[in-house]
């Protein structure tokens, strides 16, 4: 059994972006803030899954060529191979929980991606 607490573990931009709460063996879980302005470049998966649900604030996500505007308590799943965009264009923090499945080291492909709309 393990018990991990948030606050013992970083961002990764100091007061943002994601902080992993656990990487595998099984899953990867952890917490992603994203502030104003903020996103999170756009990239897929081959093999693991990854899902969001969403804590505080909101989020436009964009997954292939669909663009969806979450809130606090939506749940987001998106399949692997799936293309995938985040950006906050709220004005408040977007907190969100995040899981990725079945864990698969160095398996993020980041992609060249203009966010429809811009």
């Amino acid at each position: 059994m393990t018990i991990i607490n948030e606050n013992d573990k970083e961002y990764r931009f100091g007061d943002s972006g994601p902080k992993y709460l656990q990487k595998g063996p099984r899953m990867n879980f952890g917490i992603v803030v994203l502030k104003p302005g903020q996103d999170f470049n756009a990239h897929f998966h081959n093999i693991m899954e990854e899902n969001f649900y969403i804590m505080e604030g909101e989020l436009e996500i964009h997954i292939g060529e669909e663009i969806f505007h979450c809130k606090k308590g939506d749940f987001i799943h998106v399949e692997p191979k799936k293309v995938h965009y985040l950006i906050n264009r709220g004005d408040t923090d977007f907190k969100a929980a995040f899981m990725l499945s079945p864990y698969k080291e160095n398996d993020k492909v980041e992609v060249e991606y203009r966010p429809y709309g811009d």
